[in-house]
C-alpha cells in the first residue's frame, strides 16, 4: 500500500473509436473525506494509418502476432509517455494504463487489453499498474464499466454521468448504489459509416444532418438493443460485428441516410435508458461524441424538459476516462476498491491492476 497526501500520476486510455492516445497528467487529492482532481496537462497522440491498422486487426492476429504487438504497442506507449513527461517538464509519482481491449469476453471468462505495461515500465522509468479489467472478470463480473467508481468520487454532483465514446454508457446512484451499464453502439457505429466514404469520422454530423431516417433499420437497431435492455451486458467489438454492422451495409450514396439513422438510435437509446432510471436528471457528457452537434441536438430533443445535458469544459469532455483510469491506479496502490461488483455484477469488489516497477 502506497499511502500520499497528494499523487501525480499520468493516466492513459485508447477507446475503441480508434481516436488515439489520451494522456492525462493529474494530481489527485482527498479533502474531508471526498476526492479531488486536477488534470494538469493533457494530449491526444492520434494513432497514425500503421496503428489504427494494427489495433483494429489485432482480434485476427496469430498468437505470437499478438504477442508481439502487445510488447510493440507497450513500448510505443511508453514513448508516447516519455515525449509527454520531457515535453511538459513533470514528474509522475506512476502510470496508470488502462491498454486498448481486443477482445471481451466475460462470458467466456477472459478480456485482454494490448499495451504491455513492462514495455510502458522499460520505456518510462515509471511504475505502472494496468490491467484493469481481468481480476472483475474472474471475480464472475463484466469487467466493465470502470469509469462509474470515478464517477461516484469525482463528479457525484450529478444525476447521471453518460459517456459518449465508440460505446456509450452511463452511472448513476440507485438506491444508495452506484451502478452503470453500456447502453448502445455510439462512435463506434458512426465512424464505421464515416470511413465508408473516407472519413474517420462525420465531423459535427454534418453527413447525418443532411440524411432521412431508414426507419426500416431504426426499428432494427431498436429491437437488438431492446434484446440488451433487461441484463445489460458490456459491450464489445464482438457483439458489434454480429448483430449491428449487418445492419449498416449500404453503398456510399446511403451512408448520410445511415448516419442519420445511426444517431437518430443512439440518442432514443440514451434518453430511454436515462428516463427509465429517472424522471428527471441532469446528466453529465463526456467523450468524442459531445462534439457531434448534430448527436447532441437530437439528444436534446428526444429529452425534453426532463433531461438537461451539461458540457463541462473540454479537458473533461475529451480527457474524463485517462483521468478516471488514473484514479483506479491510485486506489490500486492504495489496496482499495476501485471495481464494484454493484456496477461489474462480480461476487464481490475488487482492487484490480497488475503492478510493475513499485
Amino acid at each position: 500500500m502506497i499511502t500520499k497526501e497528494r499523487y501525480r500520476v499520468i493516466g492513459l486510455m485508447s477507446g475503441t473509436s480508434l481516436d488515439g492516445l489520451d494522456i492525462a497528467f493529474c494530481s489527485f487529492w482527498k479533502k474531508t473525506g471526498t476526492w479531488n482532481f486536477k488534470i494538469e496537462e493533457a494530449s491526444t497522440i492520434s494513432y497514425g494509418a500503421y496503428w489504427r491498422n494494427k489495433l483494429s486487426s489485432a482480434y485476427s492476429m496469430s498468437g505470437v502476432e499478438l504477442i508481439e504487438s502487445d510488447f510493440a504497442f507497450g513500448t510505443y506507449v511508453g514513448k508516447a509517455c516519455a515525449n509527454f513527461a520531457a515535453k511538459k517538464k513533470i514528474k509522475a509519482d506512476f502510470i496508470a494504463s488502462h491498454g486498448h481491449t481486443v477482445f471481451h469476453q466475460p462470458k467466456r471468462g477472459f478480456t485482454y487489453q494490448m499495451g504491455n505495461g513492462n514495455a510502458i515500465h522499460a520505456q518510462t522509468g515509471l511504475p505502472v499498474v494496468y490491467d484493469f479489467r481481468s481480476l472483475d472478470v474472474l471475480n464472475g463480473g463484466q469487467g466493465a464499466p470502470l469509469v462509474p467508481i470515478g464517477d461516484k468520487y469525482l463528479f457525484h454532483e450529478y444525476d447521471v454521468c453518460l459517456n459518449l465514446g465508440g460505446i456509450a454508457n452511463l452511472s448513476l446512484e440507485q438506491k444508495k448504489q452506484r451502478i452503470a451499464f453500456d447502453i448502445c453502439f455510439a462512435n463506434m457505429s458512426l465512424n464505421y459509416l464515416a470511413e465508408k466514404v473516407g472519413e474517420e469520422f462525420d465531423k459535427d454530423g454534418e453527413l447525418a444532418s443532411q440524411g432521412k431516417i431508414d426507419q426500416t433499420i431504426l426499428e432494427k437497431l431498436n429491437t437488438v438493443y431492446n434484446t440488451l435492455n433487461k441484463k445489460r451486458p458490456s459491450l464489445g467489438r464482438e457483439f458489434f460485428e454480429l448483430k449491428v454492422r449487418p445492419l449498416l451495409q449500404g453503398t456510399k450514396k446511403d451512408i448520410p441516410d445511415m448516419l442519420s439513422t445511426c444517431t437518430e438510435s443512439v440518442a432514443m437509446e440514451i434518453v430511454k435508458a436515462i428516463k427509465s432510471y429517472k424522471k428527471t436528471a441532469t446528466v453529465l457528457c463526456t467523450g468524442g461524441g459531445t462534439f457531434n452537434s448534430f448527436l447532441m441536438s437530437r439528444m436534446l430533443e428526444h429529452g425534453g424538459d426532463e433531461i438537461t445535458f451539461v458540457v463541462p469544459d473540454d479537458n473533461i469532455v475529451k480527457f474524463k476516462e485517462a483521468l478516471i483510469f488514473g484514479l483506479l491506479g491510485v486506489l490500486r496502490v492504495r489496496d482499495e476498491n476501485n471495481c464494484l461488483k454493484t456496477v461489474t455484477k462480480a461476487r464481490k469488489d475488487s482492487s484490480a491492476g497488475i503492478l510493475v516497477g513499485f
